[in-house]
């Protein structure tokens, strides 16, 4: 069983920042690509922020410049550091994760972590 639990979402002012972690636990071999989506109410699930086993990294075209994904390997987290947010930005951030176990290889999701940006 693999499980991925979100933290640092919260409330922030047009021009804050947060930084959101998600830890990966359970049985896991290794983790393939890990990242971030924004589910806004009413909308479907938008990609913000993928990075690779090898680090590389993919973005939004409207977080570009302002967001920064990270991973640490050894401790099976990603991080994702956000600043200039805008109200476009509100929405419930949710962790992904393409993880190989022993004999499997599944796409996993985190619960969500609200973010709210005021203006």
């Amino acid at each position: 069983q693999v499980q991925l639990v979100e933290s640092g979402g919260g409330l922030v002012q047009t021009g804050g920042s947060l930084t959101l972690s998600c830890a990966a636990s359970g049985s896991i071999f290794s983790i393939d690509r890990m990242g971030w989506y924004r589910q806004a109410p009413g909308n479907q699930r938008l990609l913000v922020a993928i990075i690779g086993s090898d680090d590389t990294a993919t973005y939004s075209n409207s977080v570009k410049g302002r967001f920064t994904i990270s991973r640490d390997n050894a401790k099976n987290t990603v991080s994702l550091q956000m600043n200039s947010l805008r109200p476009d930005d509100t929405g419930v951030y949710c962790c992904y994760a393409y993880i190989r176990g022993a004999t499997t290889i599944n796409t996993y999701w985190g619960q969500g972590t609200q973010v709210t940006v005021s203006s």
